[in-house]
């Protein structure tokens, strides 16, 4: 059977514009992800768990860096832009591949939207004389600008925001250590807020395995690098460095900079995220001078990166869901640079229609459904990733199994594991008042694509294409010609 053309985001069509180097590849990853929900999320979930906020985040990353392992196995066997999305249509069929693809896009959609409007708060903030719904605007245009030149292009603006960053957190991991253990001027050590206070997880641990929802939700985004290595010098190469090392980098950022700030601060004194972050707070105590100052252009560059890797992965994302006859044809469309121009369009004016929302009918709930509603997808993606491997894994023959150049570890138990503890975590979610608007929002935006999928899949089984797992489709066609033969 047929089947719609695919931009494969394999790798030989990134041709014009120049490709994505290895260190972007590592600062596209660390970029899409370091953003507010990290300067200024990570406070929220210190202050609802305590100084076991560590544990939430060490758990949250063993579960994407589990994800990260089965997804690099499937991308170094057969790099895509479309990444989760294309082995979900190999290995499970088309309505998995359209489920996750559509999700996935409407996250990036919401989380754009997001940034937008906390983006032109702080500019807002700095020149008032331009309202805040005006910055938000031009802050998209720029970035819309930044994703439609070429890829490289893209790759450069995100690796120097990134690049801030970084430099930002590895300061407060080397000072931080010296503050909290007394060898830093004025300061006395502070190990002893770990267990002081209530003790170390003072809320118990319901309250760690729903900070858990959180942090996930915050570590989203370390996919980036995989669908982007598909673009880049050497696919092989940048998978391999993706999903064996930047995880480790995360984790270190994320949960140093939690340990950091436990320790520095007792975890009830922490000030409300609203007023202060938790980052500018603890910088402040530092006695660094401009701290404040400092730390919001940090927040701003940061918000400004993750709204740049947005455009570029729900773009990616959406193109990739119209090669495969899932969205409109006219979102294929690419430039000479291979820029899915039409997707990148598309999916900005998506997220502007929840920024004009957000700042036109405030009360309607509209913006806060669609950023409600996206809660569970970092969750929903990772079943399906676990799902495609483990079925990919029982299609390879013994001889394809052993080529593998890079392996997920103790297929299907560590498949198995991930699955149970994210349904675990969404049954906490589900007892818990603040996340049970996360998942029945996100339920009733899945339950819409589920109803619409029967009219998607019989539009494409009347143009010849099959949605069954491509995987199943390679089997049947290499028995029929064995048949014939």
């Amino acid at each position: 059977m047929s089947e719609p053309h695919n931009s494969g985001a394999d790798t030989d069509n990134a041709a014009g514009g120049g490709k994505l180097r290895n260190r972007h590849i590592t600062m596209i990853t660390l970029g899409g992800i370091i953003g507010a929900s990290l300067f200024v999320g990570s406070g929220n979930v210190i202050r609802s768990t305590g100084p076991a906020a560590i544990l939430s985040y060490l758990i949250g990353g063993l579960l994407v860096f589990l994800a990260m392992r089965m997804l690099g196995e499937m991308s170094a066997r057969r790099p895509a832009v479309g990444s989760f999305m294309e082995y979900a249509n190999e290995s499970l069929g088309g309505w998995a591949a359209y489920l996750v693809g559509w999700l996935y896009w409407y996250f990036w959609v919401g989380v754009i939207a997001y940034e937008a409007v906390v983006g032109g708060g702080i500019m807002s903030g700095w020149f008032p004389a331009i309202p805040t719904w005006l910055w938000s605007l031009l802050l998209v245009i720029v970035f819309i600008g930044t994703n439609v030149l070429s890829v490289r292009v893209f790759g450069e603006v995100e690796f120097w925001l990134a690049s801030i960053k970084v430099i930002t957190i590895v300061v407060f991991l080397i000072v931080g250590a010296l503050f909290v253990f007394g060898a830093w001027p004025n300061a006395t050590n502070s190990v002893s807020n770990l267990w002081d206070h209530g003790g170390f997880m003072p809320m118990g641990f319901s309250a760690v395995m729903i900070g858990v929802a959180t942090v996930i939700f915050s570590y989203f985004g370390t996919e980036i690098a995989v669908m982007a290595s598909a673009e880049s010098v050497d696919p092989a190469r940048g998978i391999n460095q993706a999903t064996r090392t930047v995880i480790w980098r995360i984790m270190l950022f994320f949960v140093g900079g939690v340990l950091i700030i436990v320790t520095a601060v007792p975890w009830d004194e922490l000030p409300d995220p609203d007023t202060i972050a938790p980052f500018a707070h603890v910088y402040g105590l530092f006695g660094l001078p401009g701290a404040s100052a400092i730390m919001t252009i940090v927040l701003f560059t940061a918000v400004i990166s993750v709204l740049n890797s947005g455009l570029y992965s729900a773009s990616r994302m959406f193109a990739s869901l119209a090669d495969k006859g899932y969205a409109p044809a006219l979102i294929r469309k690419r430039s000479k640079t291979n820029v899915p121009v039409a997707a990148l369009i598309a999916s900005s004016l998506g997220a502007l229609a929840a920024v004009v929302a957000n700042f036109t009918v405030p009360a309607s709930g509209i913006f806060d459904f669609i950023m409600n509603s996206g809660g569970l997808v970092a969750l929903f993606v990772y079943v399906f990733i676990a799902l495609a491997q483990w079925r990919m894994r029982l299609k390879l023959s013994p001889a394809e199994r052993e080529a593998l150049t890079l392996k997920s570890w103790l297929t299907p138990i560590l498949n198995i594991f991930l699955i149970i503890v994210v349904i675990g975590v969404v049954v906490i979610m589900l007892l818990s008042e603040d996340g049970r608007a996360q998942v029945w929002t996100s339920l009733v935006a899945t339950a819409v694509l589920f109803a619409v999928w029967p009219l998607v899949k019989r539009r494409l089984n009347a143009r010849g294409i099959d949605t069954s797992p491509a995987m199943d489709q390679r089997a049947a066609a290499a028995a029929e010609e064995s048949a014939a033969s």
